[in-house]
């Protein structure tokens, strides 16, 4: 069903102009659809901002880290200085997984932003060569580190980097993962991020209810198949779970039977290819599934990207019948469903994240409270809604015409 979400998300943009925030434990959560679309309405909603500081100017510093490569977990940081008194200066270094995703581009816009809007707050900027690149993150937290900055916002590249992010909470920086929690979900402080399998879940059943009981012959373009990234993980399953296919243990991908029924009929996995999350990664993941098994009818994809290197490939074959689903919900990505590149797509909101994330770091270096995971969960739920304009019975969805006012939040 198309419904009007601006309910849902005056609350969090109202929420982030605000030159300080206690975050608080917040709304109930659960794998179903309905309720994820909502999530961030009710999570923001019982947030509240503490005591506050002038918005005024603020200076921006911009780097760009790069290079890839280890594991681990941690316990709190370690902050043992004293409060920075408002108007002296705050750190803060944001570590994107590259600098060529639009989707990264955008957070760290959000970033620079709510930097500006705060007072004495510099923000660097790094990130890795591409998207996996994790030795390039670790050198953009040594960095960080020697720097002295008070907090670091981080989108983890994989489970190499948690030994670098421990070093740092142990010198005493407030680690937030934005984004992509980290396996485990202590390895930072707190994350802020999309429920990702409920992201993929949404997809899944528009799919599902698009169908209309026909077979699926389904392709899975993930991001990698050499490493276990969290976002991958459980976009994949959600999608999946949103199908009404059994995913056995939904912490683990590809352990599904490949043949067997969904809700609405019988369902075949063809390929399960890695896309790198990128255009040329996502075309020859589905110039490979199709060269395995022409029929396919279904295919995911872990983001935008690589749902355009997808389509690509698809519009090559001459199959212009195909369901496209993604997530990300950027302005491209939301262009994309207007003009049926891609069915549908989970939107998410990387500008609320980093906002949220530059704040909660300030608060805390001024001797704020830290901020809180949404109850029922590990993380603090940013929100997701399903664009499309092709609705399903059943599935909350918004129109691209409201995607497009929302989008990267």
């Amino acid at each position: 069903m198309q419904t009007s979400s601006l309910r849902r998300w005056t609350a969090p943009f109202a929420l982030v102009a605000a030159s300080a925030l206690v975050l608080s434990a917040c709304g109930g959560a659960s794998d179903t659809a309905s309720s994820a679309t909502s999530a961030a309405g009710s999570a923001v909603s019982s947030a509240t901002s503490a005591a506050g500081s002038a918005v005024s100017s603020a200076t921006a510093s911009s780097s760009a880290a790069s290079g890839s490569a280890t594991s681990g977990s941690a316990g709190s940081s370690s902050a043992s200085s004293a409060a920075v008194p408002d108007g002296d200066p705050v750190s803060v270094t944001l570590i994107t997984k590259d600098s060529t995703n639009p989707f990264w581009i955008a957070m760290q816009e959000g970033a620079q932003k709510a930097a500006g809007e705060l007072n004495g707050v510099t923000i660097t900027i790094a990130a890795g060569k591409a998207d996996g690149d994790e030795q390039g993150q670790v050198d953009a937290i040594e960095q960080s580190i020697a720097r002295g900055d008070k907090g670091i916002l981080i989108t983890p590249n994989g489970p190499a980097v948690n030994p670098a992010i421990e070093k740092a909470r142990a010198a005493g920086l407030f680690v937030i993962a934005l984004d992509t929690p980290p396996d485990p979900a202590d390895t930072v402080d707190i994350t802020f991020a999309t429920d990702n399998f409920s992201a993929g879940n949404l997809v899944g059943e528009w799919a599902k209810g698009s169908l209309a009981g026909q077979k699926a012959t389904i392709a899975l373009l993930d991001a990698f198949n050499d490493k276990i990234v969290t976002v991958d993980v459980n976009r994949d399953q959600g999608f999946l779970s949103g199908m009404g296919i059994d995913v056995a243990d939904k912490t683990v991908k590809g352990d599904e039977a490949k043949t067997g029924s969904y809700d609405g009929g019988e369902y075949e996995i063809a390929c399960q290819e890695a896309s790198q999350a990128t255009p040329d990664g996502g075309k020859t993941a589905m110039e490979n599934c199709l060269a395995a098994n022409p029929d396919i009818n279904v295919v995911y994809t872990i983001n935008e990207q690589a749902a355009i290197g997808a389509a690509s490939a698809l519009q090559a074959a001459g199959k212009t019948d195909t369901l496209v689903v993604s997530v990300d919900g950027g302005c491209e990505g939301v262009s994309n469903v207007k003009n049926g590149t891609i069915g549908a797509t989970s939107q998410q909101y990387p500008l609320l994240m980093a906002q949220l994330g530059v704040n909660a770091i300030v608060t805390i270096a001024r001797g704020g409270e830290k901020p809180a995971v949404t109850e029922g969960l590990d993380f603090y739920d940013t929100g997701v809604a399903l664009v499309t304009d092709k609705p399903v019975d059943g599935v909350d969805s918004i129109d691209t015409t409201e995607g497009t006012n929302l989008c990267w939040g």
